[in-house]
C-alpha cells in the first residue's frame, strides 16, 4: 500500500496565512514561507498554499510567495487561486510550484484540467473542492471560496475531473471546514468510491486521531489540515506517529 500522505494547508490572504471557520472570521496566523519552512522540518509530506480570495477578487496567483517558498522548501509545492489559463498554470510551475490546484476556474472551464494534463502531465494538476451537503448521500459544489453555489452534483463532478485527466483531487467539505469535529466521512467515502485517482481529505481535523480515521474509514490518500498546524496543537511528526501506531502506512 501507498503511503499516505499529510499535508499542511496555508490560507494565504495579502500576504499572510490566515484560517476561519466555515469561510468566516478570518484570523491572521503568520508569515507563509516561514510557516512553510516550518511544516518541512516537521516531515509533511507535501504543503499546500491557496490564495483564498483571488478568484473572488479577479487577481492572478502569488508568483512571488511561490518563489521564496520554493527556496526554502524542499517537499511538493502544491498553489492554488487565482489560476485561470495554461500561462498561469506555466508560470506557477515556473516559480517553483511542483502541481498547481484549479477550483473555480475549473468549474467554470473544465477544458483548463484537460489542457493542463495534456502540457505538464496529469501529476501536476490536482482539482479543488468546496462541496456542501443537500441532503444525505448528495453533495452541492461551490466556487469562488464557499461564496457561490454552482448546483453542480459533487459525484458527477469528480467522475468528470477524472475523466479530463486531473492527477488528484482535493476535497474540502464547507459543513466540516474549521469546525474541528472530524473530516467529512460520508463525502470522503462516496468520493473515493466515485473515482480511481488520488483523493485529498480537508476540512474538519480537529484531533489527533481524526487524520487516522479519514484513512481507515475511507480511501483517501492524503489528510489535509490547518488550524491544527498553524496554532502547533499537533506536528506533523504526531500525527503520522499515531498514523503508524494504527498500522497506517506513512514516511516518518
Amino acid at each position: 500500500m501507498l503511503a499516505k500522505r499529510i499535508i499542511p494547508c496555508l490560507d494565504v490572504r495579502d500576504g499572510k496565512v490566515v484560517k476561519g471557520v466555515n469561510f468566516e472570521g478570518i484570523k491572521e496566523v503568520g508569515d507563509p514561507v516561514e510557516c512553510a519552512y516550518e511544516y518541512n522540518l516537521q516531515g509533511a509530506d507535501e504543503i499546500v498554499f491557496y490564495d483564498i480570495t483571488a478568484s473572488h477578487e479577479g487577481r492572478g496567483v502569488m508568483l512571488d510567495v511561490v518563489r521564496k517558498t520554493a527556496k526554502k522548501v524542499f517537499v511538493p509545492l502544491t498553489v492554488g487561486g487565482g489560476i485561470k489559463t495554461v500561462d498561469d498554470i506555466r508560470d506557477t510551475l515556473r516559480a517553483g510550484a511542483d502541481k498547481v490546484s484549479v477550483n473555480s476556474q475549473a468549474v467554470q472551464n473544465p477544458q483548463l484540467i484537460k489542457d493542463g494534463a495534456d502540457i505538464f502531465g496529469s501529476q501536476c494538476i490536482c482539482v479543488g473542492i468546496d462541496a456542501k451537503k443537500v441532503s444525505d448521500g448528495k453533495w452541492t459544489v461551490y466556487i469562488n471560496g464557499g461564496r457561490i453555489d454552482m448546483k453542480l452534483d459533487l459525484i458527477d463532478w469528480v467522475k468528470r475531473i477524472e475523466q479530463l485527466c486531473a492527477g488528484e483531487i482535493c476535497l474540502n467539505s464547507i459543513d466540516t471546514d474549521g469546525v474541528r469535529e472530524g473530516f467529512d466521512i460520508p463525502m470522503l467515502k462516496a468520493v473515493c468510491g466515485a473515482v480511481k485517482i488520488p483523493v485529498i481529505a480537508s476540512g474538519g481535523a480537529g484531533k489527533l486521531s481524526d487524520f487516522a480515521d479519514a484513512f481507515l474509514e475511507t480511501d483517501c490518500s492524503a489528510a489535509l489540515a490547518a488550524s491544527l498546524f498553524h496554532f502547533k496543537e499537533l506536528t506533523v511528526g504526531q500525527v503520522k506517529e499515531d498514523c503508524r501506531s494504527k498500522g497506517i502506512p506513512v514516511r516518518i
